[in-house]
């Protein structure tokens, strides 16, 4: 009996402890992911989404409202943010504005630097459409708001944890293959900063 039992333990701490560790590589691949994101939105959403949830349990009304809100709007920024740029003007700061046709919108006068360069391109809405889905992938495999609209057993879960990321991961190289993004609009790396990065590994490689 004492032999069962210890077998039996160790057999369910192993299969925990592969299941724990599929999750963290698995996690560990959509972090890549969620880089291509908003870093602003996606911290929102992962701060508000266990409190407007309730964890998960949705049995009142409200939270499910208050969860697919916040759904809504932070996958509209994501969408949004695709269509953002920014620049460094003539004052030496970064200024941000919205592609548009004709450049970017509103825009400070600035000398140096062609704000019709920036205008609005098909990649952009490439880049907006696989920025929702990222995000999508992001809200599917988050077991708090999934609970609260349409609660899921844990095999389910471990197939989304396992298929959907390198999924996304595979089309995102071929996306950006394609369609390259030079945009650093709301939420991503300014101008600025990567300016600076870039002034930073060519110095630090000479």
């Amino acid at each position: 009996m004492g032999a069962s039992k210890v077998k039996q333990t160790t057999q369910s701490s192993s299969s925990s402890s592969s299941q724990t560790t599929i999750k963290d590589k698995t996690l560990s691949g959509l972090g890549n992911l969620i880089r291509l994101l908003p870093t602003g939105t996606v911290f929102l959403y992962q701060f508000l989404s266990p409190v407007l949830s309730n964890n998960g349990d949705c049995t009142t009304t409200i939270y499910k409202y208050l969860t697919a809100i916040l759904v809504a709007v932070c996958g509209f920024s994501c969408f949004f943010s695709s269509f953002t740029d920014s620049y460094v003007g003539d004052d030496k700061k970064t200024h941000y504005g919205i592609a548009t046709s004709k450049g970017l919108w509103p825009s400070a006068d600035s000398k140096n630097v062609d704000l019709s360069a920036y205008k609005l391109r098909i990649g952009d809405f490439v880049h907006a459409f696989f920025a929702l889905i990222v995000f999508g992938v992001l809200v599917l495999l988050d077991q708090k708001t999934v609970n609260c609209f349409y609660p899921m057993s844990n095999s389910t879960e471990e197939t989304l944890l396992k298929v959907l990321p390198p999924i996304v991961g595979a089309i995102s190289s071929v996306v950006f293959m394609v369609f390259p993004n030079n945009r650093h609009g709301i939420g991503y790396p300014s101008s600025t900063d990567t300016s600076q990065t870039s002034k930073s590994t060519s110095s630090s490689s000479t």
